[in-house]
């Protein structure tokens, strides 16, 4: 395929931050590479028809929570094997925020738990792998503890506390009793003490890790500019084949957001921009103003060529009340799949360019493909709004059979993105008994890393080289497919008051342009207009009704 090959990009250059006005929607999906919440939690983000699933390591020698992952890493590893594996299938357009970016802090939080990792690995080399015995015994200490502090019951949960503490307690009379005159006793001590060396090194790492991580976290979330850095994806010369097929790699991805053509999945709607909630047609028969003379020649593509010039002037109206932002209006090439497809292919061949489907083609089907199998054309008007929470799509076809022609308007809602990723970290704390005043409780806070979750850093540290062997012990996200970013966690915009006015707000305006532009067209081309004018009089009352529908389930 001519897109696999083709470099999208002039040459080397540093990866810029998100465009404006869809910042949020960027840094929500954004800051999900830089959690440190369960991996769990995704699941609560899954919609009706989009379901992420947390695939659990298949390994049964090593099935501990101690390799499964945390949210973060979970899934900076799925979004960038993803979005940016050599042989991906094709991607949904996410429209509203900047895929790129969020690759990006993906890339840049993968690179900041490498670092953490190196000096994990070298102080579970020195202190761990050095004393092997000794940090086998704590951390099965550690694990028979954690597997009675799940229970239910208060009297197992004391009893993994015991247990630790006995443990604690003969390694220290080891520690007294033993010789100190040969090899193997000192041996023995040194793998008492090791590990629990290794173990204060091991949480102070992991601890400026984790509140570099945060900040980061709450960063992105309260709008400070945090920056993803990945040097790697900046080739310094020719040689450095892993950074320019990366570069390539992002070029690719955002050129793929760019195309023009888009997935009709039935009920699901046209993937990326949402489900249809209205639908207006002007369906009327083409008879002539003149009886003595027939009409004059036309074709659909003349009819969209001039809604496309009169949609651009939507941001300009007789009052200076704000009205419409500046809409994106394009003309898409929609391709029909299955309600359930797990996959879409992109239109390639000559004429297709880059993920774009050249002109010439997309005005012959304009023309040509209004009947039967084949893609068709749309044309959109597309408005970003509440900084990318919310994109409202009015799209718009042409169709001439025989004597009929008929306009449609469709409304497509694509909701704000999941709250699961506005939660902002929060500090650890636990509420307990005051010491005097026993009947009073108070909150303490706890340190931002537990001990569990050092002695799981240090366990995974090692593997981090070996993504696939970590996927086998712990487990992974497993995204939804066809897969896109923004649809994959969109909300319904229908809960949000302000959202769902906006939405059905602009159904009317873009009608009534429609209409005027086919008017004209009509009246220049010596149609008779009457009954046109008559169905669009009735169409402008019919699109008062506030109500949004599931325009694309048919009650039949």
């Amino acid at each position: 395929m001519a897109n696999d090959v083709f470099d999208f990009s002039p040459g080397a250059q540093i990866p810029i931050q998100g465009s404006g006005g869809q910042s949020v929607a960027t840094n929500a999906l954004a800051s999900a590479a830089y959690r440190d919440s369960p991996v769990d939690v995704i699941l609560d983000a899954n919609s009706d028809w989009h379901k992420s699933t947390v695939k659990p390591g298949a390994s049964k020698l090593f099935k501990s929570d101690y390799f499964k992952p945390n949210l973060g890493e979970a899934f900076s590893r799925a979004v960038q094997e993803r979005m940016l594996g050599g042989s991906r299938a094709a991607l949904i357009q996410s429209f509203g925020t900047d895929p790129q970016t969020v690759v990006e802090h993906c890339l840049s939080a993968t690179n900041l738990r490498k670092a953490r990792d190196t000096r994990l690995t070298l102080i579970t080399a020195v202190f761990g792998l050095l004393f092997l015995p000794g940090m086998i015994a704590w951390v099965i200490a550690f694990r028979i503890k954690d597997a009675l502090a799940k229970s239910k019951d208060a009297a197992f949960r004391a009893v993994g506390t015991v247990l630790l503490a006995a443990f604690g307690i003969g390694a220290l009379i080891l520690l007294w009793k033993l010789p100190t005159d040969r090899f193997w006793p000192l041996y023995v001590r040194g793998a008492i003490v090791a590990p629990l060396i290794g173990w204060f090194f091991a949480k102070r790492v992991a601890e400026t890790s984790a509140q570099d991580l945060r900040a980061r976290w709450d960063g992105l979330l309260s709008g400070t500019g945090v920056i993803a850095k990945i040097p790697e994806a900046v080739p310094k010369n020719p040689n450095e084949t892993a950074r320019e097929e990366l570069r390539q790699s992002l070029e690719k991805l955002s050129a793929e957001q760019q195309s023009n053509a888009v997935f009709y999945a039935g009920p699901k709607g046209i993937l990326g921009m949402g489900t249809r909630w209205g639908s207006w047609q002007l369906a009327e028969q083409l008879t002539p103003k003149d009886p003595t003379r027939e009409i004059h020649q036309f074709r659909s593509w003349d009819l969209i060529r001039i809604i496309h010039d009169q949609l651009k002037m939507l941001e300009r109206g007789p009052l200076n009340t704000g009205g419409f932002p500046k809409p994106s209006v394009k003309h898409w090439i929609v391709s029909p799949i299955g309600e359930n497809a797990d996959s879409v292919s992109r239109p390639d061949g000559e004429d297709v360019a880059t993920f774009q489907v050249k002109p010439h083609e997309i005005q012959r089907i304009c023309n040509h493909q209004q009947f039967g199998s084949g893609d068709r054309h749309y044309l959109g008007v597309q408005f970003t709004l509440w900084d990318g929470q919310l994109v409202i799509t009015m799209m718009i076809t042409v169709t001439v059979l025989h004597e009929t022609l008929r306009i449609e308007v469709t409304g497509h809602a694509l909701g704000p993105v999941h709250g699961l990723f506005f939660a902002k970290p929060a500090a650890r704390t636990k509420t307990v008994n005051k010491t005097v005043r026993f009947w009073e409780t108070r909150d303490i806070k706890l340190p931002v890393v537990e001990g569990r979750e050092v002695v799981r850093l240090a366990l995974r540290a090692p593997l981090t080289w070996f993504p696939p062997v970590l996927d086998y012990l712990g487990g992974k996200i497993t995204l939804p497919e066809p897969f896109g970013l923004r649809h994959a966690w969109a909300a319904k915009p229908w809960n949000h008051r302000f959202m769902a006015d906006d939405a059905m707000r602009a159904a009317t305006p873009v009608l009534r342009v429609v209409h005027s532009a086919a008017m004209q067209v009509l009246a220049e081309n010596g149609v008779d207009t009457e009954r046109f004018d008559n169905r669009s009089m009735i169409l402008s009352g019919l699109v008062q009704d506030p109500a949004p529908r599931k325009a694309d389930v048919y009650d039949a």
